[in-house]
């Protein structure tokens, strides 16, 4: 069945955005393309424009299916030039609907779209044994799903695996390798919907980072102490049965769908890298430097089956001069919101702590992407007086696309800058008195008695 909703439903759409859409516009062509490869669902688009009336065009809508709409992590549009296009997005009851304002209105422009999806593949069977192998659904939509009417549309599955247990044979489909396409489809009516499903294997890294805690510790004394507290799973099809560790290492083929090291980047001037868990530090761990980055390559203690955790804080520090610009007293700190942990990675949770030193005033967070602020505090170290303020804020669903900076501008002192060394010497001067007049005085409480000599 092509089409589930019937053309009353077009006049419906009307109010998608709250704002009149334009009937007069439609999808001239429609190249889609879907990436499963990995634990994470990446859909981009190539859109062709056109309006009936030949006119420009200058607003556009792009609707994202209610079922899909909470797995979504990521959104962008860019033109034919590539560049960013401006979104505004408002729940409707067909999903979340983005309104796109072209940058130059043409008659036929043509949008490029990007969509990442996390949690959206499911495992099944959702548990495995030890040495069996990975399979995960994938549920979609057949056609595009949009408010206009779409007169050609052909999607393009990539998939992790030759390995295919079914997909929907909606003529006209083939396959090739590990990718499946489907159609050209001619004439697909607006909010069309018929269910694409796709049922493969899937060996890819299934690692969740649950809560990610990153504090960024700020010293105008030329150094950024970053540290992160990262509590991860593997989020795949869980390990049904014990573990055993000799058929692990005698067959290559047992535990294929599990985790046993994985690689995090880190920025080129890093230095004083450590990675320990609750019971020390982890050994197993290698470290390669790199031109532009240090690769570290991290080895839990034991390897991540499905439903399986750890913990662990990663840290290390970066000169301050790469991140921290100032003029006079206004300083900008320009550093990542979210680093690299692992390819393709998803990060439920994020919560940034950024500890700006003592004295530090008229602050104002920059973020590249809507966060929840969190309040202000203060936090407190060696030779602090009033304590340092600390900006905080958390995000939700995150994946490697918001690897964005942030700038964080605030004041401060140059004065303030003498406080600690002022403090130690203040310190030691007291301390010096203190012992001269210790070493000076007499404070014992009796007297020494007259010793009279008398003459015979």
């Amino acid at each position: 069945m092509r089409v589930l909703l019937c053309s009353f439903l077009f006049l419906g759409t009307l109010l998608v955005t709250h704002a009149a859409i334009d009937v007069e516009i439609e999808n001239k062509h429609v190249d889609r393309t879907i990436d499963v490869i990995s634990q994470l669902v990446k859909i981009s688009y190539k859109i062709t424009l056109e309006a009936k009336s030949k006119k420009n065009i200058n607003l556009y809508t792009f609707v994202v299916p209610e079922r899909d709409a909470e797995h979504l992590a990521y959104i962008s549009a860019k033109d034919a030039t590539k560049k960013e296009l401006k979104l505004s997005d408002t729940k409707t009851k067909y999903g979340v609907s983005f309104r796109i304002a072209l940058a130059t209105p043409s008659a036929n422009p043509v949008i490029y779209i990007e969509t990442v999806f996390s949690k959206l593949l499911q495992p099944y069977p959702t548990q495995i044994a030890q040495s069996d192998k990975q399979l995960v659904r994938y549920f979609g939509n057949l056609y595009f799903y949009s408010p206009y009417k779409t007169l050609s549309q052909k999607t393009a599955v990539h998939l992790a695996s030759r390995n295919i247990e079914s997909y929907t044979q909606a003529k006209p489909v083939s396959l090739a390798d590990t990718i499946l396409t489907y159609g050209p489809y001619d004439n697909i009516a607006p909010f069309a919907e018929d269910e694409l499903a796709v049922h493969y294997e899937n060996h890819s890294p299934f690692l969740t980072v649950t809560r990610l805690e990153r504090t960024i510790e700020v010293s105008h004394w030329g150094n950024i102490a970053v540290e992160e507290t990262i509590d991860m799973m593997h989020s795949g099809a869980v390990l049904k049965g014990s573990f055993s560790r000799y058929d692990f290492q005698k067959d290559t083929r047992s535990g294929q769908s599990s985790v046993k090291s994985y690689k995090t980047i880190l920025p080129a001037s890093a230095s004083g890298v450590y990675y320990r868990d609750t019971n020390g530090n982890i050994s197993t761990s290698a470290m390669r430097v790199l031109k532009d980055s240090v690769e570290l390559d991290l080895r839990p203690r034991f390897p991540l089956f499905g439903g399986w955790k750890t913990h662990y804080t990663l840290g290390y520090n970066v000169p301050s001069f790469e991140y921290l610009f100032s003029s006079g007293e206004n300083y900008l700190l320009k550093m990542r919101a979210l680093d690299h942990i692992f390819d393709d990675m998803t990060v439920d949770e994020l919560v940034v702590r950024i500890i700006l030193p003592e004295g530090s005033g008229n602050i104002k967070l920059i973020t590249p992407y809507s966060v929840t602020r969190l309040a202000d505090s203060l936090h407190y170290t060696y030779l602090d007086t009033f304590g340092r303020p600390v900006v905080a804020f958390t995000k939700r669903n995150l994946v490697e696309n918001h690897i964005s900076d942030l700038n964080l501008k605030y004041t401060f002192s140059r004065v303030m800058m003498l406080q600690e060394p002022l403090l130690v010497v203040g310190f030691f001067m007291i301390l010096f008195v203190l012992v001269i007049i210790w070493m000076r005085l007499d404070f014992s409480i009796s007297r020494e008695k007259d010793v009279h000599h008398h003459k015979d």
